[in-house]
């Protein structure tokens, strides 16, 4: 399932546990990383064929508009499929609840019983839940297919948080070149790397799998695509 936020709130067993339902967080990171990478990458690549600062100004402000509206368009409509998908299979769920209710409950059973859970208690279990139809549901949907009837998602919320972190990212590549100078190549250079180091640095503090490697991961894929093409736009355009 998709990510929503990472705010964390102890349980009744004092656990920290994060909430990640809905989408918008993981569409917000991907969107900033995508549009960092991509807007560095396009910058350079106009500024290798030496065209004039306006002309790269006005190609990184196009990657941004295009660019962020693209991204949300695109996780909109995938976002929404996958949420009508999920509805369908839990409705189907729900009528079989409705229709066959003893074959559901020997089926949770199963299932129970599958997961090293004892009959006799499987048994008890399944009968239990079966007497709440929403709880049956609950259940029914995460243990056979994997979701949760209340976290399917949202769209629009996860469109804009691509939209506004796509914007984001691709903005900082660009600020050197809003007022240019002879080295506003260079300054897009470092504004992205220390761009992808705080996103990658951030993803791998909120994974807990290395702040320092995660940030000079993300710094290596955005270098190696702003090197291709600045290398593509001094080849075509040189």
């Amino acid at each position: 399932m998709s990510v929503d936020h990472f705010g964390s709130e102890p349980g009744v067993h004092g656990e920290g546990h994060r909430q990640i339902s809905g989408g918008w967080v993981r569409a917000g990171i991907f969107g900033v990383s995508d549009g960092l990478v991509t807007n560095v990458s396009l910058i350079l690549g106009f500024a290798g064929a030496s065209p004039g600062a306006h002309v790269v100004r006005l190609a990184g402000l196009a990657g941004l508009v295009a660019g962020g509206f693209s991204m949300a368009t695109g996780e909109y409509v995938s976002m929404r499929a996958q949420k009508e998908l999920l509805e369908y299979e839990i409705e189907v769920e729900r009528q079989s609840i409705a229709a066959s209710p003893e074959a559901e409950r020997v089926e949770l059973r199963d299932l129970f019983q599958e997961r090293g859970i004892e009959a006799e208690l499987a048994d008890r279990l399944a009968r239990d839940l079966m007497r709440d139809p929403d709880l049956a549901l609950r259940t029914h949907a995460r243990e056979e297919l994997g979701i949760d009837p209340s976290a399917t998602g949202v769209p629009l919320l996860a469109a804009l948080a691509s939209l506004v972190a796509f914007a984001v990212g691709a903005f900082v590549p660009l600020i050197p070149w809003l007022v240019p100078t002879p080295d506003a190549a260079w300054w897009s250079i470092i504004f992205g790397a220390a761009g992808a180091a705080v996103v990658g640095g951030t993803i791998g503090w909120f994974a807990k799998r290395g702040v320092v490697r995660w940030a000079l991961r993300q710094v290596g894929v955005a270098a190696l695509a702003a090197a291709i093409t600045w290398l593509v736009g001094r080849l075509v355009g040189g």
